[in-house]
C-alpha cells in the first residue's frame, strides 16, 4: 500500500484560511471575547462575599433556604481557596459558551423535529461531535485563534451542544400528535402550534438539555485549560502538569462546588418556568403540612429586589476600593498597562516567569500569566497573542517551533547558558556512568526511560537520535510524561533505591536535592549546550521598548536560578508568587538592577556642579553631547552645551573655557589641534574605534568602486567634490589623496558643510544624478541612502582614528567622578547609529529631548553611563 500523507494538504489549507479569512477569525474572536468579558465583568466585579450572597439568594428563588445556605457556604469555601477569581472566570466561560450553544442547538432541534430528512443529516453529524475526544476540538481553535478565552470557548460549543440538539428534538417529537392535531383543527398556525402547544409542553425534556449542555460545557472548560483558557481548568492542568496534589484537590472541588450548583439550578429553573413543574412543585410543598416551611421559596419580586441590593452594594464596594496598584509613583511604569505572559512548566520556566511577573507589577504593569505547552505557546507568541516568554531552549530543544513561528518572534536576548541535555540515574546504580553503559542493561530499568513532555525538544532528539546513536532503540521505551511527572516517580524510585533513568537538564534543582549521576555522552549524540532565551512576538520591542530593553539586559548566575527554583520548590504549589518575594528580599537591588526605572535620578558625588560642554557640528558629537546632558541632569550636574569649530573648541579646552568635549578623531583628522593644545589638555581615552575617512558615491554610480576609478571621469561629476568644512582634517588629508591618485587637477574640491554635503546627497539621490562626497565612518548617511565607499588601494587616507574623549588641563581635579564615567565610556556603532537617527527623526533644534527618549528606552543605561555608589 503506497504511503499517504494528507498532513501537507491540511497544513496549507489552514494557511490558506488564515491568509484568506483572518477577517472571519477576527470577527468571531471579537465576539466570543466580548461575550465572555462583559459577563465576567459583571460576576468577578463585586466582592467575593456580596457575589455568593447573590448566589444564595438565587439558590433560595430556585429551590428553597436550605438550598441558599448549602450555596453561600460552599462559595464561601471557594473564596478561601483563594480561587475565587479563577472559579468566576471558569462560571463566566460556562455562560457565554452554554448562552451561544442554547441559541443554536434549540432552534437546530426544532428544525429536526419538523424535517425527518434534516434530522437524518444532522443525527450523524452530532454524532462525531459527541464521540469524537474532546481534546481534538482544542487543535483548530488554537490554530486559527491562538491560545486564550477563544479557543477554549469554541472546543465547548463544538462539544456541548449535541444534547441540547437531541433533547429538543425528543421533546417536540414526544407531544401526543393528538393535541397537535386538535391544535391543527381548530385553525392554529404551525408557528402557534409550535409555540403554544409543543414547545411548553417539551420544555422539561427541552431543560433537561439545557442543563446537560452545560454540565458538558463545565467539563469542557477544564480540558480548555490546556490551550490558555481562563479559569479552575488552568489551575486543574497546572496542578496535574506539575503534580499539586493540594492545588489539584482544592481547584477540583471548586469545579465540583460549581458543577453542583449549576445543575441543581438548572434542573430547578424546569420547575419555575414549566407549568407542569409549578403544580409539581406545589403538591410536593402542600404535602410537607407544617414543614412546608423548609421549602419557602420567595416570590420572584422578593428574589428579584434581593438580588439588585446585593449587587448594588457590591458594586459599591468595588467603586470605593479601587484597584489596588503595588507600585508606587515614582516607579509607575507601566501605568497599568497590560502585558501577556506565558511559561513551560519547567522549573525555570516557572521560576523566571513569576520573578518577571512579580517586577512587571512592581513597575505599574498587570501581567496576564498563563502556562502552556510548547507548541500552543509559540503558536501563540507568533500570533501576537502572547508577549514574550522567558524559556526558549535554543538552538536544539525548541529548534522546531523557532524553524516554524521564528520569523514571526523576536529573540531578547540569552540569560542564561549554556545548558545541557542529558539522562540521569541515581548514584546508587552502579556501573552505569555512561550512556554506552546502558546497552545490555534494559532489564535493570524494565525497558523504560522516563521522559517529559511529549513535545519538547529533548524527547525528539532523544527518541530520533540518541537511541540510534548507542544501539538502545528495542530495548527501552521512553515513557512521555510531564516534567513533574517524570520528577515524581525519580523521587519515588530513590525512595526506595529502585534503578530508574530518566532524561534530565542541567541547570536543574534536582541535582542539589538528589544524588544523582549525570551519563557521559562520548558520542555527543545530544549535541552542544544551548543557551536560555526570552522570545517575545515581532514588534514587541517597538510596542514596548522598556520592558524588551529589561529583558535584553536579564542574566541570572546558576547560583540565584538554583536558590530561586528550591524557594518555589519549598513554598510549595500555589505560593509560588509569596516564594519569589521572599527570594527579592534576599536579593536586595535586583529589581533596580535588571528593571530599572527610565529618568529615575540619583545625585551623583558632585552634584550641583557647573559642567561645560563643547561640540562641533558633526553627527556623533551632537548625539554624544546631548546623551551626556541628558545622563548629567540625572546625576544632579548643572551641564550646558555649546556649539563651536573645532578650532576655537579645541582652543576653549586648552584656556580652561571649556570642560570637555566628546569628538576628537585622533590620531589624524585633529593632528594639528592635538599637536598644538595636548600639553594643556587631557585626554581620557578614546569610546569609539576603527573610524575611516572615504569619498562616497551612490551605488547606482556603476563602474566606480575605487578612487582609481575616478581618473579621466571628471565630466561625469562636473569635476567636483562636495566637502565639508575646510577646518575639518579630512579636508586637509583630502588634499593629499587627490594627488597621490592624479586627481588633483581634474577635481576641485567644494569646501560647505556637514549639513550642506548631506543636503547635496540628498538631493543628487532622489534625482539619480551623480555626486562625490567626502563622508567617514560611522555615520547614519550610509543607513539612509545607497552610498558605497570607494576603495583606497594606495592607503592614502592613512589608517582608521579613534574618537576621543578630551578636556581641559585640570578636570580630573575637578571633575573627579565625572572624570571616571567619561574614562569607562563605550558605544558600538549599532548604538551610536540609532541615537544619530533618533536625533534626525526628532528634527533640528530637538536634539535634546530625542536623546532623551533614545535614553529612556533603554533602562539601565544611565546607570551603566554614570554608576553612582
Amino acid at each position: 500500500m503506497p504511503e499517504f500523507h494528507p498532513g501537507d494538504w491540511v497544513e496549507d489549507a489552514v494557511d490558506w484560511l488564515q491568509k484568506h479569512l483572518g477577517w472571519l477569525f477576527d470577527f468571531i474572536n471579537t465576539v466570543l471575547t466580548g461575550l465572555y468579558d462583559r459577563i465576567n465583568d459583571v460576576l468577578g466585579g463585586g466582592e467575593a462575599l456580596l457575589m455568593a450572597g447573590i448566589f444564595a439568594v438565587i439558590a433560595l428563588w430556585l429551590r428553597g433556604a436550605l438550598a441558599g445556605v448549602v450555596t453561600f457556604a460552599g462559595f464561601a469555601l471557594i473564596d478561601s481557596f483563594q480561587l475565587w477569581d479563577q472559579a468566576m472566570e471558569t462560571l463566566s466561560l460556562v455562560l457565554a459558551a452554554a448562552v451561544i450553544t442554547i441559541v443554536i442547538a434549540v432552534p437546530l432541534g426544532i428544525w429536526a423535529a419538523r424535517s425527518k430528512a434534516f434530522s437524518a443529516f444532522v443525527r450523524p453529524v452530532l454524532d462525531v461531535m459527541q464521540t469524537m475526544p474532546a481534546f481534538v476540538y482544542l487543535i483548530p481553535g488554537v490554530m486559527f485563534f491562538s491560545v486564550g478565552t477563544t479557543p477554549g470557548l469554541l472546543a465547548t460549543i463544538v462539544f456541548s451542544m449535541p444534547p441540547g440538539v437531541r433533547m429538543t428534538e425528543l421533546g417536540i417529537r414526544q407531544v401526543d400528535s393528538e393535541l397537535v392535531e386538535a391544535a391543527e383543527a381548530f385553525g392554529t398556525s404551525p408557528k402557534h402550534t409550535l409555540t403554544r402547544v409543543q414547545f411548553p409542553l417539551a420544555l422539561p425534556t427541552i431543560m433537561a438539555g439545557v442543563n446537560q449542555v452545560i454540565m458538558l460545557a463545565l467539563s469542557m472548560v477544564v480540558i480548555a485549560g490546556m490551550a490558555g483558557a481562563p479559569g479552575l481548568g488552568e489551575r486543574v492542568y497546572a496542578a496535574v502538569t506539575q503534580v499539586q496534589v493540594g492545588l489539584g484537590v482544592e481547584s477540583g472541588v471548586g469545579v465540583v462546588i460549581l458543577a453542583m450548583y449549576l445543575d441543581r439550578m438548572t434542573g430547578a429553573l424546569n420547575a419555575r418556568v414549566s407549568p407542569l413543574g409549578r403544580r409539581a412543585a406545589a403538591k410536593a410543598t402542600a404535602a410537607m403540612g407544617r414543614m412546608k416551611f423548609v421549602r419557602y421559596r420567595p416570590g420572584t419580586a422578593v428574589a428579584l429586589c434581593g438580588v439588585v441590593v446585593l449587587a448594588l452594594v457590591a458594586g459599591g464596594m468595588n467603586l470605593a476600593g479601587g484597584d489596588g496598584d503595588k507600585s508606587v509613583a515614582g516607579t509607575d511604569v507601566g501605568k497599568g498597562k497590560q502585558i501577556n505572559m506565558g511559561y513551560i512548566p519547567w522549573d525555570e520556566g516557572i521560576a523566571t516567569s513569576y520573578l518577571w511577573k512579580e517586577m512587571l507589577q512592581e513597575r505599574g504593569y498587570k501581567p496576564n500569566l498563563k502556562q502552556l505547552d510548547p507548541g500552543p505557546l509559540y503558536s501563540g507568541i507568533a500570533r501576537g497573542d502572547v508577549d514574550f516568554q522567558t524559556d526558549a531552549w535554543l538552538p536544539t530543544t525548541h529548534a522546531q517551533y523557532w524553524d516554524k513561528y521564528g520569523s514571526k518572534m523576536e529573540k531578547l536576548g540569552a540569560w542564561y547558558g549554556p545548558t545541557s541535555l542529558e539522562l540521569t540515574v541515581p548514584s546508587y546504580v552502579k556501573g552505569i556512568t555512561s550512556l554506552a553503559d546502558l546497552k545490555g542493561q534494559g532489564k535493570k530499568f524494565h525497558g523504560k526511560i522516563i521522559g517529559i513532555e511529549s513535545s519538547a525538544g529533548e524527547m525528539k532528539i532523544l527518541k530520533d537520535k540518541v537511541l540510534k546513536e548507542y544501539g538502545l532503540e528495542g530495548e527501552y521505551k521512553v515513557v512521555s510524561s510531564s516534567t513533574s511527572s517524570m520528577l515524581a516517580e525519580l523521587k519515588r524510585s530513590i525512595a526506595k533505591k529502585e534503578p530508574v533513568v530518566v532524561t534530565l537538564w542541567s541547570p536543574h534543582w534536582a541535582y542539589n536535592a538528589y544524588d544523582l549521576t549525570k551519563l557521559k555522552d562520548p558520542k555527543g549524540a545530544f549535541g552542544k549546550g544551548e543557551k536560555l532565551y526570552s522570545v517575545a512576538r515581532k514588534g514587541f520591542s517597538q510596542d514596548d521598548p522598556t520592558v524588551a530593553n529589561w529583558l535584553k539586559n536579564f542574566h541570572l548566575s546558576d547560583q540565584q536560578l538554583t536558590s530561586l527554583e528550591n524557594r518555589i520548590q519549598q513554598a510549595g504549589e500555589g505560593k509560588e508568587q509569596d516564594a519569589v518575594r521572599a527570594w527579592l528580599k534576599k536579593h536586595p537591588g535586583f529589581v533596580d538592577k535588571y528593571a530599572p526605572v527610565p529618568g529615575q535620578k540619583k545625585d551623583g558625588r558632585d552634584a550641583g556642579k557647573a559642567v561645560k560642554m563643547g561640540y562641533f557640528p558633526w553627527d556623533e558629537a551632537i548625539a554624544t553631547t546631548y546623551l551626556w546632558q541628558n545622563v548629567l541632569e540625572d546625576r544632579g550636574y548643572r551641564p550646558s552645551a555649546k556649539q563651536l569649530d573645532p578650532g576655537p573648541l579645541f582652543t576653549a579646552l586648552a584656556q580652561g573655557q571649556m570642560d570637555f568635549q566628546t569628538d576628537a578623531w585622533l590620531p589624524t583628522t585633529h593632528a594639528q589641534y592635538w599637536k598644538k593644545y595636548k600639553s594643556r589638555s587631557t585626554d581620557l581615552g578614546p569610546w569609539y574605534d576603527e573610524t575611516s575617512l572615504e569619498l562616497s558615491t551612490p551605488e547606482y554610480v556603476k563602474g566606480i568602486d575605487s578612487l582609481a576609478d575616478l581618473k579621466g571621469k571628471g565630466d561625469k561629476f562636473d569635476h567636483k567634490i562636495t566637502g565639508i568644512e575646510s577646518s575639518a582634517g579630512e579636508m586637509k588629508i583630502l588634499k593629499t589623496v587627490l594627488k597621490k591618485y592624479g586627481l588633483d587637477k581634474e577635481y576641485k574640491v567644494v569646501s560647505s558643510s556637514t549639513s550642506s554635503m548631506l543636503s547635496a546627497v540628498d538631493r543628487a539621490v532622489k534625482q539619480k544624478k551623480p555626486i562625490l562626497a567626502t563622508t567617514w565612518s560611522p555615520h547614519w548617511v550610509y543607513s539612509k541612502y545607497p552610498m558605497k565607499k570607494l576603495k583606497d588601494p594606495q592607503g592614502a587616507w592613512g589608517k582608521g582614528d579613534e574618537i576621543h574623549v578630551t578636556a581641559k588641563k585640570d578636570f580630573k581635579k575637578d571633575f573627579p567622578e565625572l572624570y571616571g564615567w567619561l574614562k569607562n565610556f563605550h558605544m558600538s556603532e549599532k548604538d551610536l547609529g540609532s541615537l544619530e537617527a533618533a536625533i534626525q527623526a526628532g528634527g533640528k533644534g530637538k536634539e535634546k529631548e530625542s536623546a532623551r527618549k533614545w535614553l529612556d528606552s533603554r533602562p539601565g543605561l544611565v546607570d551603566k553611563l554614570a554608576p553612582v555608589g
